[in-house]
């Protein structure tokens, strides 16, 4: 799949960005988050300058994604916690049913 640009649109300036088509969507959604948190940051710091404001909203974006990351990982590690239980309880019960049925 080959990538055509696509123009998105991030404080008021267009930007081409070559992407394949099957993650335009992706892209759009990303241009739009990244231009909203920006346009909060200008808001709240008047005299922040360009790049400050971008540098801030890179480091909020990195900072949500690692936490989601945390809590991702955390969720999985009790999943497979509670997945070992089940089987332990699991063999159990067929180990006890084996041993009833054995002569």
């Amino acid at each position: 799949m080959s990538a055509e640009p696509v123009s998105v649109s991030i404080l008021d300036r267009e930007y081409l960005v070559a992407c394949p088509p099957d993650e335009r969507d992706g892209l759009r959604a990303a241009a739009s988050l990244l231009d909203g948190r920006l346009r909060d940051l200008r808001n709240a710091a008047r005299n922040a300058t360009p790049e400050r404001i971008a540098v801030l909203a890179a480091l909020n974006l990195a900072h949500e994604l690692l936490q989601q990351r945390s809590r991702s990982g955390a969720g999985s590690q009790l999943f497979d916690a509670e997945l070992a239980a089940l089987r332990i309880k699991l063999d159990a019960a067929l180990g006890s049913l084996h041993n009833t049925r054995a002569p």
